[in-house]
């Protein structure tokens, strides 16, 4: 992972402090849902394979809870990745508190990140390197996102109740990538309820570049999406 000093540094920051309770289901004892095994690994060495094949990144922190030491010995050989036990008790909390950690690091506010779902695991180099092509030169940043492909419904007391047009709705994805100053500030003005950058940076009136992502970059949230997410990495394996 390399860059150019003239240019502005290129960050992942990967938010996994989360325990995956609809992935695990009332199983007691079981692992979080980013360290469970998908096509023989972890689902989480999956994303991290993903962005070590991005070349234009400084460094990728992963943000674990503190006393998670999973993935400290796995990357300690490999010194463009960190691992930072500063997760907090939300997704938002746990970014906020990385990029904080970057900053901290040497990391300029005026300098780029990417934020990626551990839980993506089938996002591809090639579809983050899109992301960065189509966000680099903009003013506010973007995000990978895929087209509405469903009709959509509003319902009232488990009926249907209106057909609601679908032509501009769009299912968020990650990576999402904008400068850290402006995410920093953001993410402190939505606060904890926020679900993602997009919607932080929305809230201080900005408009997010949409990228096309695609339809395998699902975030793996429920039991039967292992299987799916397992068949699609066995086929490109």
């Amino acid at each position: 992972m390399t860059r150019s000093d003239t240019q502005p540094a290129l960050y992942c920051l990967i938010p996994a402090a989360g325990t995956g309770s609809r992935a695990s289901g009332s199983a007691a004892g079981a692992p979080p849902k980013q360290y469970q095994p998908v096509a023989g690994k972890p689902m989480v060495m999956h994303t991290l394979a993903a962005v070590s094949g991005v070349t234009r990144l400084k460094r990728c922190m992963v943000v674990v809870p503190a006393g998670d030491t999973f993935l400290s010995m796995i990357l300690a050989a490999k010194p463009a990745f960190v691992v930072a036990d500063c997760g907090g008790a939300t997704r938002a909390a746990s970014v906020l508190n990385g990029l904080n950690r970057l900053l901290a690091g040497g990391a300029r506010r005026t300098d780029w990140v990417l934020v990626h779902d551990a839980a993506r695991c089938l996002v591809t180099t090639s579809l983050i390197d899109a992301l960065i092509d189509a966000c680099q030169d903009d003013e506010v940043g973007g995000l990978l996102a895929h087209k509405l492909p469903d009709t959509l419904k509003r319902e009232q007391n488990g009926r249907s109740v209106t057909t609601i047009d679908r032509s501009d709705k769009w299912l968020a994805q990650t990576p999402q990538m904008f400068r850290i100053g402006a995410l920093v500030t953001a993410l402190e003005k939505a606060g904890d309820g926020v679900t993602d950058e997009a919607g932080a940076m929305e809230g201080m009136g900005l408009k997010p570049k949409l990228v096309e992502g695609g339809a395998q970059n699902f975030k793996v949230t429920y039991p039967e999406d292992f299987a799916l997410a397992e068949a699609i990495l066995r086929s490109r394996a």
